[in-house]
């Protein structure tokens, strides 16, 4: 770099080096960041500190596998850093190494981090390794640091949300806003918490500040989205429709998405029903329960009714089988789910397949006779799931249609995924439903009764202890009570029925399409054409 000097370093110069690389850093200038921590390196090949920073941008280029490397000769110049240790977990949980990221934060914990940023970054650690309860100190002490990182108290209200403490996360939303009024997405999470009223709530400013976005079409979403909400929970559904429509447009067309690619992606996943004659090869273990399915559909209940039970314990939405289905078929290929690695999974090790995922759940299961994975994409992996763990039930949740596709039209899901890009649009949710409805069937016929079984939303919440119990039995575990009173399961839910599975069972959703009216017309002759009953 031109404006370093050529001489034989002191500390002191190094220590200022050092600060241009961090200011660097912080200013996103990459470039200049990586020229001063080789300008140091060249005259000092033991500072761990700028090992450090040569890893956090690997890290914010997505090279977590790099990142983890690097942090990793960080520490062994100077294991008594406990950012490094946070830094290293953060990469490990982008690497779906849930239990190697639980060692580095609880590494971290004890070194005793005194700023903000590091309690910060370990609460985000343990949020992703679904340690929501563990989750919460860590962000209040970065809050108790920093009073002034609306990101801080944003994740502390999530964190709170997530482990049932519903006004501590209002409050700690509301001072998120107070500190950034356009962190957008607090107002799509504060929404969640409680029913607006006529008296309370937010609609005449959420349509003010609506007004006043230009081209952000994430802004547009969670705003509308917040919106809609509201107006729902006022009555006003037709409103509260075009809100909707209002807020997924921008989106939409920014996505891109592409009805062709998914029409491909469930035609590979029916084509892995091959591997089911594979199942005699798989991993023995009867210990998962995959509660699959379309999002927003019963998922989360059936998770909270069965993880009630004391010989189950709720995993999460976990990713851990679509992950180590791409690594075990080595495709190219940059998505983890996709029509190449569908295509190649036949000639998976189904019995490495079984005990790999088994091994990627530890520690935080193996404590009870049973765990529940509720990821609902894996209803594309049923058959794969089936060849691998012969002996894991897969409970599928069906819903009617109609509700089953505003429901995902509804929800804003707090995601990267482009796997969900379907619900910017109700006819193209429409479609999708279509897909999966066909690909269920195909799991009915080919995967045999006592593995698989299908339950229905509206049956479960019409009579919850027959269908509870038709569950218990079909998980092979005696009955408990306890199964029916799933709404004082202290459990952390991070979901979007984070606040309603808290909740006794209710009805008030079965049926909700018809209060839209004619908003839903268009979806209503996709499935009359269909021939789909709703």
């Amino acid at each position: 770099m031109a404006d370093m000097p050529e001489m034989t370093p002191s500390p002191s110069d190094l220590a200022d080096w050092y600060r241009e690389a961090e200011r660097a850093l912080a200013g996103r200038s990459y470039q200049r960041a990586h020229e001063w921590c080789m300008q140091i390196l060249e005259k000092d090949p033991a500072h761990a500190g700028a090992f450090f920073v040569l890893a956090l941008i690997a890290a914010e280029h997505d090279n977590f596998a790099k990142a983890a490397d690097v942090l990793g000769r960080a520490i062994r110049l100077d294991p008594r850093n406990p950012r490094y240790h946070a830094h290293l977990a953060r990469c490990h949980v982008a690497l779906n190494r849930r239990r190697d990221a639980r060692a580095a934060a609880r590494v971290a914990v004890e070194l005793a981090p005194r700023d903000a940023h590091t309690f910060d970054t370990l609460g985000v650690v343990l949020s992703r390794t679904g340690d929501h309860a563990d989750a919460v100190p860590l962000f209040e002490r970065a809050v108790a640091l920093d009073r002034g990182n609306a990101s801080y108290f944003f994740n502390l209200g999530a964190a709170r949300q997530f482990s049932g403490q519903f006004e501590e996360a209002e409050v700690a939303y509301r001072r998120a806003l107070a500190l950034d009024p356009e962190l957008y997405r607090a107002y799509s999470s504060l929404v969640q918490l409680r029913r607006a009223t006529r008296d309370r709530n937010h609609v005449v400013e959420l349509e003010a500040l609506f007004a006043r976005l230009e081209n952000d079409a994430a802004a547009k979403l969670n705003i509308g989205h917040a919106l809609a909400k509201e107006l729902e929970d006022l009555g006003d559904y037709e409103r509260a429709f075009e809100w909707l429509e209002r807020a997924t447009a921008a989106k939409r067309a920014a996505v891109g998405y592409d009805g062709a690619e998914d029409a491909r992606l469930f035609a590979a996943a029916a084509a892995t029903v091959r591997s089911v004659p594979h199942a005699a090869q798989g991993h023995a273990s009867e210990e998962p329960i995959f509660v699959i399915g379309m999002p927003r559909t019963g998922t989360t209940l059936v998770d909270r009714i069965l993880s009630s039970h004391p010989d189950v314990t709720s995993a999460g939405e976990l990713t851990d089988f679509a992950l180590i289905v791409k690594r075990l078929a080595g495709t190219p290929s940059y998505r983890v789910l996709d029509t190449e690695t569908l295509a190649a999974s036949a000639a998976l090790d189904f019995a490495s397949l079984g005990a790999r995922y088994l091994d990627s759940t530890r520690p935080h299961t193996g404590g009870t006779r049973r765990f529940v994975d509720k990821m609902p994409l894996n209803f594309f992996y049923a058959a794969l799931i089936h060849a691998a763990l012969p002996n894991a039930r897969i409970v599928c949740l069906r819903r009617n249609p109609m509700d089953a596709c505003l429901s995902n039209v509804r929800q804003l899901f707090a995601t990267r995924f482009s796997y969900y890009d379907y619900s910017f649009d109700l006819l193209d949710t429409g479609r999708y439903y279509l897909q999966f409805d066909a690909l269920v069937c195909t799991w009915r016929r080919a995967l045999p009764p006592a593995r698989f079984v299908e339950v229905q939303y509206e049956a479960l919440v019409a009579d919850l202890e027959r269908e509870s119990r038709r569950l218990v039995e079909f998980c092979d575990l005696p009955w408990n009570d306890a199964c029916l009173n799933f709404h004082v399961n202290t459990a952390p839910v991070a979901t979007a029925s984070s606040v309603q599975v808290r909740s006794p069972i209710y009805t008030h959703s079965v049926d909700r399409w018809k209060r839209y009216g004619s908003k839903l017309d268009g979806l209503r002759a996709l499935f009359d054409a269909a021939g789909v009953p709703y």
